[in-house]
């Protein structure tokens, strides 16, 4: 049987959570969305485009071994992205590197795990990133 009271604490405290995060979601969604502006999508699709190759992806894995965004805010960020014209490999590699590499991270980690560890983990990222960016773009 269903307990009344246990599902309007459920409700309440995912409310909260969903509160607590919406402001550095409506942020980070701000931010894109100025600098998608800002930049002219010539230069975003000759960068990040389906003509982009190496160097798009390249661009990619860089940005996103370097950023701190959160999973539930680089999805909704890929599909603004995706729609601005960059392709599916580079924006494969840019959340696999989001996700998977930690450079601004990599003190912490080498704090916890040793940093011969922290550093062979994110090149292993870093090169599984770039190898998923390929296969999308063969399979696609």
């Amino acid at each position: 049987m269903a307990d009344c009271q246990k599902t309007w604490l459920g409700i309440k405290k995912g409310l909260k959570m969903f509160l607590s995060l919406l402001p550095a979601l409506l942020n980070i969604l701000a931010l894109v969305s100025i600098v998608l502006y800002l930049l002219p999508k010539e230069t975003l699709i000759k960068w990040l485009g389906h003509d982009s190759g190496w160097l798009g992806m390249a661009v990619a894995a860089m940005l996103g071994s370097i950023s701190l965004i959160p999973g539930f805010i680089a999805f909704p960020l890929g599909g603004i992205l995706l729609k601005n014209g960059v392709s599916y490999q580079v924006l494969a590699v840019f959340i696999t590197t989001l996700m998977m590499v930690g450079i601004l991270t990599l003190p912490l980690e080498a704090k916890y795990f040793g940093m011969r560890v922290a550093l062979l983990r994110n090149a292993l990222s870093f090169i599984g990133a770039v190898l998923i960016g390929l296969l999308i773009g063969i399979c696609l």
